[in-house]
């Protein structure tokens, strides 16, 4: 038996398999090493993760996660040996690791994140052989909803897109400039709320500006981040929700920029299922 997750800082999603097959799907909150304490992680898991599984023991456990710096996976190796102390193997690496494992399996390609934020890698099968720093949203993040959110804002106000798609984003959201600066310049978490305009972008592609804006950002993400990798000769695979909901523009993009997209999935845990049951 076999424990898998794959955390962000909001939400874990958990799995116990068996031979391939999923026995029991769980959630808890997120688990982030870098924002939360040794303490807070323990609680997660004693509090939220332990009653779900209904007295089942892993054998094996396999943790992805944001934040898994490599100064915090004795820490987090160190919970879990608490809570199951009869597993014979427990693996802690980070997020990004997981999507290449997820995309790729043992197969050498380009794994990466599109979601709230972005990333990407080379991986050779096995590790991660290079990597291009996302940034931020401030500094980088091509190709995430935060970013595709600041473009669509600085559209909606600097008259670049139409009036009536500016005055509906306006009304349904009942927001005002002022606010929405306010919101980003004043309060914590300003990527996640960039991020949330993703559904209404999502919700009118019909209308040519704003797929075209939902294609120029992965355009960016492509030319920024991939380059250096000299990979287009390799498959582009992706995992988050803004690479899943926007797939189409996705694959448009990286046609556009000589690229090959492979998979796209809008969670990991599916391909993790797959990679830990094939090694």
């Amino acid at each position: 038996m076999i424990l898998i997750a794959d955390s962000g800082s909001t939400k874990t999603d958990w799995v116990f398999a068996d031979g391939g097959n999923t026995t029991k799907a769980m959630s808890t909150q997120g688990i982030n090493p870098f924002h939360q304490d040794s303490d807070t992680i323990s609680n997660i898991l004693t509090e939220e993760l332990m009653p779900q599984t209904g007295g089942t023991r892993p054998d094996s456990i396999f943790f992805y996660g944001s934040g898994c710096r490599d100064e915090y996976v004795p820490v987090i190796t160190g919970l879990f040996r608490g809570i199951f102390p009869s597993a014979r193997q427990i693996e802690v690496h980070g997020d990004l690791l997981g999507a290449a494992r997820a995309l790729c399996g043992s197969d050498k390609g380009v794994a990466c994140i599109l979601g709230t934020g972005a990333n990407s890698c080379l991986y050779d099968g096995k590790e991660i052989v290079k990597n291009t720093p996302p940034l931020g949203y401030i500094l980088g993040d091509e190709g995430s909803g935060a970013v595709l959110g600041r473009l669509f804002v600085n559209a909606v106000f600097k008259k670049q897109l139409p009036g009536d798609i500016c005055d509906l984003f306006l009304a349904e959201y009942g927001l005002t400039q002022a606010e929405i600066i306010r919101r980003v310049y004043r309060e914590p978490l300003a990527n996640r709320f960039l991020a949330s305009f993703s559904r209404f972008i999502a919700a009118h592609l019909d209308l040519p500006p704003l797929r075209q804006l939902v294609i120029d950002n992965f355009r960016s993400f492509f030319r920024l981040n991939l380059s250096d990798y000299d990979c287009r000769n390799l498959a582009v695979g992706a995992v988050g929700s803004i690479a899943y909901f926007f797939a189409r523009e996705l694959r448009d993009a990286a046609q556009l920029e000589g690229y090959r997209v492979g998979k796209i999935l809008r969670s990991p845990i599916e391909g993790l299922l797959d990679y830990h049951s094939a090694v």
